[in-house]
């Protein structure tokens, strides 16, 4: 289905260039002299680069039909990362280029959101909150500081974040995904 640059919507799908993109952001613009024309930043689904481009009002695209379905993280094998199907108990494997950096957040018997762009698997998504245990991590000393410090702490997944110096080896903490920060002690 073809739609007009009037009908973006941030986070919609579209084919530009032959590659299927994200729509990040766009903005019209309705110069007083000349043509309108729309600014768009657009994320590239398989690369995950950002492009900026400026094309012309009413310039039509084709969609891309975006589906997410709920799975299990099961294990990787340092190769692929393998999921379950909760519902069929189906396991599909996923390219550790795919996962990219969401690897981090990534815990065994989690449930993760993977997505498909018109049937073909492009990645997967982890929740917005994980709970996760420090395996590695400096000790604080009371009074290390005069305002809040932070120090780094290593997770369980490998991930490292930066939290508050009461933070010890062995606590769990809840980590938000979308920026890696510190959340709370569980």
């Amino acid at each position: 289905m073809a739609i007009s640059t009037a009908d973006f919507k941030n986070g919609m799908c579209i084919m530009y260039n032959n590659k299927m993109c994200t729509i990040i952001e766009f903005q019209h613009v309705k110069p007083g002299k000349g043509g309108a024309f729309v600014r768009m930043k657009l994320r590239d689904i398989k690369t995950g680069r950002v492009l900026s481009d400026t094309v012309n009002a009413g310039v039509k695209f084709d969609t891309v039909r975006l589906e997410q379905r709920e799975m299990t993280y099961l294990y990787n094998d340092g190769s692929d990362f393998y999921f379950m199907d909760p519902n069929s108990y189906e396991q599909f494997s996923l390219p550790v280029d795919h996962v990219g950096d969401t690897a981090q957040w990534l815990k065994e018997n989690d449930p993760v959101t993977l997505e498909y762009a018109d049937g073909e698997l492009i990645g997967c998504e982890p929740q917005m909150f994980v709970e996760l245990e420090v395996t590695e991590t400096d000790p604080g000393f009371k009074g290390d500081t005069v305002q809040g410090g932070s120090k780094p702490a290593t997770l369980e997944t490998g991930a490292e974040v930066k939290v508050p110096m009461f933070v010890n080896v062995g606590d769990v903490l809840q980590i938000d995904t979308r920026d890696g920060r510190f959340v709370k002690r569980v």
